[in-house]
């Protein structure tokens, strides 16, 4: 028996091949159906790393992957070959999860838009022709309903166009509804009438409740949040002791951010009234070194004290002192 100097020697001859673009051009031109190859501008063809491959994959997939420019316009064309020589039944799942890896790279490297990926899978085995399906909804236990999904655009649910009177009828989810509906765009305290209504119906945990008051109040724009929950707390007897506990708790917090913004103020006055006298002292000072100096100019002169006292404003302590100094 030869000896395999690789655990999969078909794997390894393959992507020896296809690593090489000219052989690699070859292949394309060979199985690539003609509207895909009239995408393609060969010459800006080049390999892609595969480590987008999923870690438990890479010891039994081999994947080529190379990138194109397209023929019109801005675009970019994924050509992605997986060589096998078992079949798999899951196989077309798998080339639809290499592309999808594939597209997100190309998001990743800072692109706006999915590139087209065009699978192909290149089989050798033994049993002839290959066995599988190469479409991936086959993948699936019921085909047509998986059809039925992924062949028409996801359902939407867009809270933003129902009315409040049709939301007020979704029971469990009314509550949730109503508010992202209008928590960006109106004063939460507007909506206490259907939120009161809403919790009438005894349908929520305690748990949901409070969840969705915190909420309210980090990401609401009520003017009053403590008022606001204590309003409907009054008018709900099932969480009334939960919501009561909650008011409260914004009391405090109020209570101490005040607290807090009254020492922050009072530090902030402090700072100011310390700058400003400290900018009068500084002039006080710089004004009377000026005097000091013009009247040590008018004692050299000769002028008599009284008159240097007269004109500087110093005291007959402060001309005596420069005087002596002087002398």
């Amino acid at each position: 028996m030869t000896k395999k100097f690789t655990p999969t020697p078909h794997d390894a001859v393959f992507r020896q091949f296809l690593h090489e673009k000219e052989t690699a051009q070859d292949f394309f031109e060979i199985w690539l159906p003609d509207e895909i190859k009239a995408l393609c501008d060969f010459t800006t063809m080049k390999v892609e790393s595969g480590s987008f491959v999923d870690e438990d994959m890479k010891a039994y997939q081999s994947d080529i992957l190379y990138s194109l420019k397209t023929k019109k316009g801005k675009g970019y064309l994924y050509l992605l070959v997986e060589s096998q020589s078992t079949p798999d039944k899951l196989i077309a799942w798998r080339l639809m999860r290499y592309s999808m890896a594939a597209m997100q790279k190309h998001l990743d490297a800072g692109n706006k838009t999915l590139p087209l990926v065009f699978p192909i899978l290149f089989y050798m085995g033994k049993k002839s022709p290959y066995p599988q399906s190469t479409y991936w909804l086959d993948c699936f236990e019921d085909r047509g309903l998986a059809e039925r999904i992924y062949t028409q655009p996801f359902r939407l649910a867009d809270v933003t166009t129902l009315e409040d009177g049709e939301i007020m009828q979704h029971r469990r989810m009314a509550l949730l509804e109503i508010v992202q509906k209008h928590i960006r765009r109106r004063d939460m305290s507007e909506l206490l009438n259907e939120i009161v209504t809403i919790l009438s119906h005894n349908e929520y945990t305690e748990n949901q409740v409070v969840t969705m008051m915190n909420y309210l109040i980090q990401e609401g724009n009520s003017k009053n949040p403590k008022q606001f929950i204590t309003e409907i707390a009054k008018k709900s007897e099932k969480h009334e002791g939960a919501l009561m506990t909650m008011a409260q708790v914004l009391k405090q917090e109020g209570r101490q951010e005040g607290i807090q913004e009254g020492i922050q103020k009072g530090i902030q006055e402090g700072i100011q009234k310390g700058r400003q006298e400290g900018i009068k002292k500084g002039r006080e000072e710089g004004e009377q070194q000026a005097s000091m100096k013009i009247a040590s100019q008018m004692l050299e002169s000769g002028m008599d004290k009284q008159s240097v006292m007269k004109f500087t404003g110093l005291t007959k302590e402060q001309i005596n002192n420069l005087y002596n100094r002087d002398n």
